[in-house]
């Protein structure tokens, strides 16, 4: 604590990271609480022939938030795989990524370091079909696959080109604080017939069923994991933010029980010394109004701590001469003058001829 008991910098900016800290897990966790909520609630519609009946009956042939589960085929052309034969999907996705060591100059150590330097995605008008034999004609229209907040997309090619150096690139590198490792080569695809979950605005448009990104600011799913599993992951994802928010909103309080606890006692000092201070007045006050004339220049060489006995002590090196031997002997470690609260290094007799 600094002087008047305010809290130093170091605590108040400790205090203040660790508020900022709280309030930004809380709002993470609240925002994954409202995810999860959202996808409880949602309606979950099956792809059949009663499909287009649910959505005749829904306010505006609209569902607002719901899953359904079906199988991807594509609606006109498909897309073909550049590494793999008869690979064929609707969603492609072409990846070069850099990898390269940076030295890091604080801690003297060489740090992996991943930059995508180019990156295209292609898609194609798709549909979700029943997967199951004897629906056929039921479809949806997924519109806008690339603003799901969830696309799965397989893997379908990797591949890692190292950088070919010489040695005079090894010693430019080693100035440069950059040594390159390579690039990877990456080609992901959702294929035709993956089983997908998607969950969000199912709306009758005319004579088409379509799954588009909702209005109301919830999450848009194209998964391919059924739906319990990915409700079951976003609740862990909760109960993992809530645990941290618990966790930091302990140790604010913490650190704000530390701060104004010392502040308390603080104050019950200063309130301490200010009643010391008022009874030795009126000790004061009360022998002057008991003693004579003659006594007056008693109590001026008087011990300012018994106000009985002589003073007898000069403190050094404040050079205070205010009390006794024996006061002296009973003042707490460390010893500190009654005067000016410096510390007492040596004490010299005083001697009245």
């Amino acid at each position: 604590m600094e002087g008047g008991g305010r809290p130093s910098l170091a605590q108040a900016a400790l205090l203040a990271a660790s508020t900022a800290l709280t309030a930004l897990v809380c709002s993470v966790y609240r925002h994954r609480a409202r995810v999860a909520r959202g996808l409880e609630g949602a309606r979950r519609v099956r792809l059949d022939g009663d499909l287009r009946a649910v959505l005749l009956e829904a306010p505006g042939r609209c569902v607002p938030y719901a899953v359904i589960e079906g199988v991807v085929q594509s609606v006109k052309e498909t897309l073909s795989s550049q590494f793999v034969e008869n690979c064929k999907g609707v969603v492609q996705r072409l990846t070069l990524q850099e990898h390269k060591m940076v030295w890091n100059r604080t801690t003297h150590l060489w740090n992996d370091y991943e930059k995508i330097i180019h990156q295209r995605t292609n898609t194609t008008p798709f549909d979700l079909i029943p997967a199951e034999e004897g629906a056929a004609g039921i479809t949806v229209r997924v519109m806008k696959p690339l603003d799901a907040a969830e696309l799965s997309l397989e893997t379908v090619y990797e591949k890692f080109h190292p950088s070919v150096q010489s040695f005079t690139d090894v010693i430019g590198h080693y100035i440069s604080g950059e040594r390159p490792k390579g690039i990877q080569e990456t080609e992901q695809m959702l294929k035709v017939g993956t089983a997908l979950t998607g969950v969000g605005e199912l709306v009758l448009d005319n004579a088409t069923i379509k799954l588009q990104p909702p209005k109301q600011g919830m999450p848009y799913y194209l998964s391919a994991m059924d739906f319990d599993s990915l409700l079951h992951r976003q609740e862990s994802s909760v109960r993992f933010w809530k645990i941290l928010t618990v966790v930091f909103g302990f140790a604010t309080c913490a650190i704000l029980f530390v701060i104004l606890r010392k502040q308390y006692q603080h104050h019950r000092e200063r309130q301490h010394l200010r009643q010391m201070q008022d009874e030795f007045r009126q000790a004061q006050e009360r022998l002057m109004r008991e003693m004579n004339v003659e006594g007056g220049e008693t109590l001026k060489n008087a011990c300012v701590i018994c106000l009985s006995n002589t003073k007898s002590c000069v403190f050094l090196e404040c050079g205070h001469v205010c009390s006794c031997n024996e006061c002296y002997q009973a003042l707490p470690e460390p010893r500190r003058c009654p005067i000016c609260r410096q510390g007492i290094t040596r004490v010299v007799p005083l001697y009245n001829s």
